[in-house]
């Protein structure tokens, strides 16, 4: 007996009042499942084990900007620049203070709830980068072409939902839909979010304050 292949959901995202010359949008589309949780072509239960995943603070960057990762994975922030980085969150996915730890060092947190989690310096204000935490396992990144497909997914019917670092909230929660998945078959969904400044942009210090006044310097 063959059996049936899993379904691929295709995502296509547009950002109104995104500019025509800014990169696409970072962002993820990702299938919670409703009832029972899906079943694969196999038998066996549809899942994403939890990995490790590496956030790379150089240049004065995070490297990726955006992570997309299973709840339960370990998470390492190494710093490869020649100063001092003090990475924290205090965002609904993982609240946390890495304090200060030197070049060639790293910290290593464990993302252990589900959410979206913007990751700061509390040093260098200009530094920012996005983890979404999921528990489902169907999940995909937009890319450069603004499309995510998730692959494989197993026959049900799920809540689509979507997330863009330009995006509004009520423009998120608007974008969720209910949809049905059938083995074999390509489903192609559109999405239209509102923009507004990134929330990776414009931030507070990890004490809630604004950045003090940063100097000329060469690190």
């Amino acid at each position: 007996m063959i059996l049936a292949q899993g379904a691929d959901v295709s995502v296509r995202l547009t950002v109104d009042a995104s500019p025509r010359h800014a990169p696409p949008p970072e962002g993820a589309a990702w299938l919670v499942p409703q009832g029972p949780a899906p079943q694969r072509a196999d038998g066996k239960a549809a899942d994403k084990l939890p990995q490790n995943y590496q956030l790379l603070q150089k240049g004065k960057e995070f490297h990726p900007h955006l992570l997309v990762v299973p709840v339960g994975s370990s998470i390492d922030f190494p710093n490869m620049d020649p100063f001092f980085h003090n990475v924290f969150s205090l965002f609904e996915g993982k609240r946390f203070d890495l304090g200060l730890y030197e070049a060639g060092s790293r910290r290593t947190v464990r993302f252990d709830r589900e959410g979206v989690s913007y990751i700061f310096c509390n040093i260098h204000p200009e530094m920012g980068a996005v983890i979404i935490s999921l528990r489902t396992p169907n999940f995909a990144m937009f890319g450069k072409d603004r499309t995510a497909v998730i692959h494989d997914v197993p026959d049900g019917e799920y809540v689509l939902k979507v997330w863009s670092e330009d995006a509004t909230a009520e423009s998120l929660r608007a974008a969720e839909r209910p949809i049905e998945v059938k083995a074999g078959k390509v489903e192609n969904y559109s999405v239209r979010l509102t923009a507004r400044a990134t929330s990776t942009a414009t931030h507070k210090n990890e004490f809630g304050e604004d950045y003090p006044p940063q100097p000329a310097r060469t690190y």
